[in-house]
């Protein structure tokens, strides 16, 4: 393991030349709170530098486990991947920014040093000779059942006829897809691993010119995988990653091979509509060079067929027997694929029509409309949507009209719709969207805050309301919202508020209304204190703290010195809390 470096104060190793990689531009690439996480395990002697040659450095990261990364390129113009989850999540992770700060702690000769370490471990094979090479090998083979696995294929793939080499590389795809029960969250890796060792083998075939064998070991492989894919915990998307390597070397084959368009285009179908897992979503256009016309026109042809006996969903949304969603799903993709390359958009509409059962169905051809300059159709669909979804309206659907209403020039129809749908699901972000309706008119403005605030209130205090509620706190919010914090006041005396709302409600009252944002804080310690624990007696003593400074800017430092002192007397057997205290004013 590297050693531990030296801490500058901005937290980042000094070094004696020039970084191999900006760290401007690393902090830009990971984020701050990624970035602060890495210089935690840079600092922390958490990377080893395993080699560094070139433009690439790689290295190991101890964490919850010990992940693999490789960084390529310098200065400012670099990459990078770790075999960590959160890599192929969200990418730059923690990990490569503790490697490319370890790199730049250990300078050029460091890094030198780092690559000279395996100049040495080649000098030393190289004198061995091949029995002396062939001697350990098979010894690390004895010992890891991995690689004597990785040598057998290596062999068979060399040497063996079309028949042998299918046995064995059969074998050892169902000994690598064997998940015996269930493969839980933390075995996903090395149950994964074992899998890309036979893939990494049956790319090599297809590179050696065995591409007719391989298709058919890949049939085999994913037959499996269909089985094993129900019976792991993919939360890292390992297996979806590996099926995803398959389907590559797959096409990759198919083009060595070049099997019968046509049979191709109905094994491929199949896969792509009977799978519940999507392995060939979208093989049609991926696979376009392979099938060429004819191929593609089979496609096209099962599709339609299938699609015909598809039912249409309507309003209704009762999904017909024996039409599984999946199926639709896959032939609409398929289908409108197919349209959108032939760029017939009457076509890609007419299969969307299949499925109107949801508000978003009709928004979803509206916007295809729009997108293609067909503005008067847009309204026309988003309208129809509007009128079929009535009684369950969808918020984005509404959003869409208003704002093609507006760009019509029918502004009264935009606000109209704005208000209904405000009124049957009112909230803060779509009230804020009806003030940006208005513009920036002050009266329009006032109209608009007086209107929401009447019809809230009415709503409040309607028939069978009964204390606080939604539309109470929503009430608190608008208030607070337009800085009318006398107004929330008043509801939350009249109604009731949560807590959280009330606390906001405080911190934003400690100018204008201290003497209720001090009441709010003392009822929060009294209730930390009766609670007990650490945590709570932490947060107690905070916002302690925070009624500290602000009775000082009231003049009010000898009352907060009373108050201090009852605390004490009424919980001094609470040991922990008053070891806080210790360390009040």
């Amino acid at each position: 393991m590297t050693r531990k470096p030296k801490r500058t104060e901005k937290g980042v190793a000094a070094v004696a030349d020039r970084d191999r990689f900006d760290v401007a531009v690393l902090r830009d690439s990971a984020g701050d709170r990624v970035f602060a996480r890495g210089v935690v395990y840079h600092e922390g002697g958490q990377v080893e530098i395993i080699a560094s040659e070139g433009t690439r450095v790689l290295a190991r990261v101890m964490g919850s486990e010990v992940y693999r990364c490789k960084l390529v390129g310098a200065g400012k113009n670099f990459s990078g991947e770790c075999s960590c989850p959160a890599f192929s999540d969200a990418g730059f992770c923690k990990h490569l920014v503790a490697t490319a700060l370890t790199a730049n702690s250990l300078g050029s000769a460091g890094l030198e040093q780092v690559s000279s370490r395996f100049d040495k471990i080649r000098e030393h094979l190289r004198a061995r000779g091949v029995e002396g090479l062939i001697q350990m090998i098979v010894g690390l083979a004895e010992r890891d059942p991995m690689l004597l696995k990785e040598l057998e294929l290596s062999v068979a793939a060399a040497d063996a006829d079309d028949t042998t080499l299918f046995a064995q590389f059969k074998k050892a795809i169902t000994e690598a897809t064997r998940t015996r029960g269930s493969v839980e969250y933390h075995e996903m890796r090395d149950w994964a691993q074992g899998i890309e060792t036979v893939l990494g083998q049956l790319e090599s075939l297809v590179e050696n010119g065995r591409a007719a064998v391989v298709l058919q070991l890949l049939d085999h492989f994913f037959a499996r995988m269909v089985q094993a894919l129900d019976n792991i915990d993919d939360s890292d998307g390992a297996g979806a990653g590996t099926c995803a390597r398959a389907r590559e070397i797959h096409l990759a084959a198919c083009r060595q091979a070049k099997p019968d368009p046509i049979a191709l285009a109905r094994d491929l179908f199949a896969r792509e509509v009977d799978s519940d897992w999507e392995l060939f979503h979208g093989a049609s256009a991926a696979y376009e060079d392979v099938l060429r016309d004819t191929g593609l026109a089979e496609y096209r042809k099962l599709a339609s067929s299938a699609w015909h006996k598809i039912k249409p969903l309507r309003a209704t949304g009762r999904q017909a027997v024996g039409d599984p969603h999946g199926a639709r799903f896959a032939l609409a993709a398929i289908l409108e694929g197919f349209a959108e390359r032939d760029g017939d958009i009457d076509g890609m509409i007419a299969i969307r029509t299949k499925d109107l059962s949801t508000a978003y169905d009709y928004l979803g051809i509206a916007q295809l409309c729009l997108e293609n300059a067909r503005e008067s159709e847009a309204l026309k669909w988003a309208e129809e949507g509007l009128w079929q979804f009535e009684d369950d309206p969808d918020e984005r659907l509404n959003f869409f009209a208003s704002e093609l209403y507006r760009r019509t020039g029918r502004e009264e129809d935009a606000d109209n719709l704005l208000w209904r749908t405000f009124e049957r699901r009112p909230s803060i972000a779509l009230y804020e969207r009806l003030k940006s309706a208005a513009g920036a008119d002050r009266t329009s403005l006032n109209a608009l805050r007086d209107r929401a605030f009447v019809w809230l209130r009415a709503r409040v205090a309607g028939p069978g309301a009964r204390g606080w509620s939604s539309s109470a706190e929503l009430l608190v919010r608008l208030a607070m919202t337009e800085g009318m914090l006398t107004d929330a006041w008043m509801v939350v005396d009249e109604y009731g508020c949560s807590d959280g709302l009330l606390d906001q409600l405080a911190a934003a009252s400690e100018e204008s209304h201290p003497a209720r944002a001090l009441n709010v804080y003392a009822r929060r310690v009294e209730r930390m204190l009766v609670l007990g624990g650490q945590f709570n007696y932490e947060c107690a003593h905070r916002i302690i703290g925070r009624m500290g400074r602000l009775r000082e800017g009231l003049g009010e430092t000898t009352q907060h010195a009373d108050y201090i002192d009852d605390l004490r007397n009424r919980h001094k057997a609470k040991r922990n809390f008053m070891k806080l205290m210790a360390t009040t004013g």
